[in-house]
């Protein structure tokens, strides 16, 4: 309906431009289709190798997109195909995000236990070399291509990492790239880490059916490092979890009437317990959707380090040959109309992620062998039981293990009152 108003009003419009208005637009889009044209039948007529109209004109299309921002794009009919897997299947790769920066392919994140993980590809690491062909000049869609395979080939990339002073090869074998993009964990009883890989279909019902075999949820630490975004409708499902009231975000085109708002809604799953979101520069799009949220509307605490600052909304536009274009439509802002394109999402509390190591944990009376008990909270007496894996996660990640903290005083610094 809104574009059907748009094109009335556009009409409308050029009934009421005088004549020579008009005839000035229409010759100056006419002299744009024949200087087009023109190099068209120079190249078809000139190039050194034979090149077929099609291929040419889909060259032109790519072109026109890929000057526009780094997410428009032409989608050939196989890489939608595999796009679609991405969201809502299996599919072979190494799986890794990336983006463009630069001009160069980043790795915006590697999807956690994947072979790319696996193999220490960092958020920011810059892909130089894909099977030793350059990536300079390659679009988004080509080097995803590149990368993606039959489960079971290798890839090698050639990597630059972060304040790496020469480029690393790494050889990584395909494999399937399992859908699941939700993984929960108790640290201690009643406080439950919840970690989101990236934004697909079935987040949000991962969520809720993870969260099902807890009792007594005291509080949540909600991990959404290095996650690189994925589906609106899903950072929008997910973020209502945790919101019963309030704006969620909303989007705005390049007209004022093109502006839509998601709201939250009271429901019986609601998470309602005190809430603690990890974020960092790898934390991208969808994410920053959820953490931008849960921060304007005070509902969380958010820790980490400042997120990627991917602020607009893409669309696919399927064409009428199989194929489509990537495009981007839209701004999100967040619902104090705050837009975090190329800016990011400050963390409440900017905490540096350090790995920390065995000599780092302070001794504590508690830690020495035949300690005597506490006569006042003997409750405090009995080993909290928290399972090796979360022990593990809490020896070595220091943003974790603050967040922890922070999470079981959160109701107590809500009581703290301060006056002037």
């Amino acid at each position: 309906m809104s574009r059907f108003i748009s094109l009335m009003t556009i009409i409308g419009l050029w009934i009421l431009l005088p004549q020579s208005q008009l005839l000035a637009k229409t010759y100056s889009d006419y002299e744009a289709l024949k200087q087009f044209s023109q190099v068209l039948n120079l190249v078809e007529q000139n190039y050194v190798e034979p090149k077929t109209r099609q291929e040419l004109l889909k060259g032109a299309i790519k072109g026109m997109l890929e000057q526009l921002d780094p997410h428009s794009s032409y989608i050939e009919a196989d890489e939608l195909k595999s796009m679609q897997e991405d969201f809502s299947g299996k599919f072979s790769g190494i799986g890794i995000q990336i983006g463009m920066k630069d001009k160069r392919i980043v790795i915006i994140a590697p999807i956690e236990d994947t072979p790319a993980y696996k193999a220490g590809l960092k958020a920011g690491d810059i892909i130089l070399e894909i099977d030793g062909e350059s990536t300079q000049g390659i679009s988004l869609m080509d080097a995803v291509k590149k990368i993606r395979g039959p489960k079971g080939e290798p890839v090698t990339l050639t990597i630059l990492h972060k304040d790496a002073e020469k480029p690393e090869k790494i050889t990584i074998v395909r494999d399937t790239i399992p859908i699941h993009t939700v993984k929960t964990l108790e640290l201690e009883p009643g406080y439950i880490y919840v970690r989101i890989t990236d934004f697909k279909a079935t987040t949000s019902k991962e969520i809720l059916d993870s969260l099902k075999k807890y009792n007594n949820i005291k509080g949540m630490i909600l991990d959404l490092r290095n996650n690189p975004g994925g589906l609106l409708d899903q950072a929008i499902k997910v973020s209502d979890i945790f919101l019963s009231k309030g704006l969620i975000v909303y989007t705005q085109g390049r007209h004022q009437d093109q502006k839509t708002e998601f709201f939250a809604h009271k429901d019986p799953t609601d998470v309602t317990a005190p809430l603690v979101v990890l974020v960092n520069a790898g934390s991208a799009s969808a994410s920053e959707i959820v953490a931008g949220a849960l921060k304007d509307q005070k509902r969380a605490l958010l820790l980490g380090e400042k997120t990627f600052g991917k602020g607009s909304v893409q669309t696919i536009i399927p064409l009428s040959d199989g194929s489509a274009i990537k495009l981007t439509i839209a701004l999100y802002y967040t619902p104090s109309g705050v837009s975090i394109q190329a800016d990011g999402i400050e963390p409440d509390l900017e905490i540096p992620y350090q790995e920390l190591s065995p000599e780092e944990k302070m001794l504590r009376e508690k830690d020495l062998s035949q300690h005597l008990k506490n006569p006042t909270h003997p409750e405090e007496n009995s080993k909290k039981k928290v399972n090796g894996e979360a022990q593990k996660m809490l020896s070595k990640d220091n943003q974790l293990k603050i967040a922890l903290e922070v999470v079981k005083k959160l109701p107590l610094l809500k009581k703290i009152s301060f006056s002037e």
